[in-house]
């Protein structure tokens, strides 16, 4: 299971990402996976609640957003996203298609903080 590995890098990288805004607490964390990563999402949500115990991401929602697997078709000199991870052809002419372009990503596409009130100077 990688996801928990996954799920622990996420918390180190939005953790890294929180050192310019001291006591800010992770509201959400939205996280980009192409089909091709070989993530299961409900392992990974599972493991990102374990990941986040006693770290400022405690609480937070981890929102997956699917990326599909896109290719360039040379025949129809476009991108065209596959129906199927078991057939690279373009779905417009059939021709085999394997300059994929997107579909691997593994990202942290946007980090959603709530910062923390300042006391009022006495």
């Amino acid at each position: 299971m990688h996801e928990l590995s996954i799920a622990a890098e996420i918390v180190d990288c939005v953790t890294e990402s929180l050192a310019a805004y001291p006591n800010a607490r992770v509201l959400e964390v939205r996280l980009k996976i192409g089909a091709l990563a070989a993530i299961v999402e409900e392992s990974l949500q599972f493991c990102y609640s374990l990941a986040t115990e006693g770290t400022p991401l405690a609480g937070s929602k981890l929102v997956v957003l699917n990326v599909p697997i896109t290719v360039d078709c040379t025949t129809c000199r476009r991108e065209v996203a596959l129906d199927s991870l078991q057939s690279f052809r373009c779905p417009g002419c059939g021709q085999p298609a394997g300059d994929v372009r997107r579909g691997r990503e593994l990202e942290v596409e946007a980090i959603e903080i709530e910062e923390a009130e300042e006391a009022p100077a006495p």
